[in-house]
């Protein structure tokens, strides 16, 4: 049975009005995960960090973290957690030591803290170097380094690759699996890139405005994308190869043809009879849609 990190019931929340900017999200984040929060933007999810972390007030349902009420023993819960919310809080000024310095006095933890996540995160050969001068990479990642200091069981990153070039989101993606992998640190991580959430998550939630649509594996993520696989087809004349294949309910798709996969028997079928129809076969070919695609496909299904 999973233990969880983090466990919301039912939480829903509203600014102003009568709409709700969250309707029911029950998160579960099990002990060791890397978990991906994704939605697009507006979805909720920074809301719903703030919520987390104590930043709004729970209107609707309830909060848990490593087994304990948020409400109830919020200063114990919270320092056990680390986070990075929005925009990484830097005194461009300081170099990375003396930034991590300032913060190490907030956090009263030994000296050596600053050495150890110097390293961690790839930061202890910047010497003299001030803060402002670092590339947006390097901010980020001493940003996450001031979430590191107190040495939390779980790390909250909001859209930590957000505006960052393609290195500066590889070294951000390697820290965040280096720190699950030989820290055991339990990750929740929140972004609006697909692509980028499935090369490092081991779990995911999918938000789409304020409702949670899918939650799970990335595993199982996966076998729902299996489930919908297709087998594409180019022919000499597709128009009489769609009347010859109505049994294989057919669709038109970018000058190709597309089946719904259901055995690689039928497969052989459909091309036997385009064959013997006097139809030329130049392309088959069995696909899957990508996570990206079924993405569209849940939040379409939502509106």
């Amino acid at each position: 049975m999973d233990t969880f990190v983090l466990q919301t019931h039912n939480l829903s929340h509203h600014f102003s009005g009568n709409r709700p900017v969250l309707k029911d999200i029950s998160l579960q984040v099990p002990q060791g995960a890397i978990y991906g929060f994704l939605g697009p933007n507006g979805a909720g999810k920074t809301t719903t960090l703030r919520l987390v972390l104590g930043l709004l007030s729970v209107q609707e349902g309830s909060i848990s973290i490593l087994g304990q009420d948020l409400k109830q023993h919020r200063e114990a819960v919270l320092r056990q957690v680390g986070s990075l919310i929005e925009q990484p809080s830097l005194y461009g000024h300081l170099t990375a030591k003396e930034n991590l310095e300032v913060y190490r006095r907030i956090y009263d933890v030994p000296k050596n803290r600053i050495a150890e996540v110097l390293q961690q995160v790839g930061l202890e050969n910047t010497g003299s170097k001030k803060a402002k001068q670092f590339s947006l990479g390097m901010k980020q990642r001493l940003s996450i380094g001031v979430a590191l200091l107190h040495q939390p069981k779980f790390l909250i990153l909001d859209e930590p690759t957000n505006g960052l070039d393609p290195n500066g989101i590889i070294e951000t993606r390697l820290l965040i699996q280096q720190l699950n992998r030989e820290e055991g640190v339990t990750i929740l991580v929140s972004s609006h890139i697909l692509a980028e959430v499935e090369k490092m998550a081991t779990h995911m939630g999918i938000i789409h405005q304020g409702a949670l649509l899918f939650q799970g594996t990335l595993r199982d993520l996966q076998a729902m994308k299996q489930k919908q696989a297709f087998v594409q087809l180019e022919t000499s004349d597709n128009e009489t190869a769609l009347n010859l294949l109505q049994a294989f309910a057919p669709q038109r798709h970018n000058g190709h043809l597309l089946l719904p996969f259901t055995s690689r028997g039928d497969v052989a079928a459909a091309n036997r009879l385009l064959v013997q129809g006097g139809i030329d076969v130049y392309h088959l070919e069995q696909r899957h849609n990508d996570l990206e695609q079924m993405f569209i496909d849940l939040t379409n299904e939502a509106k």
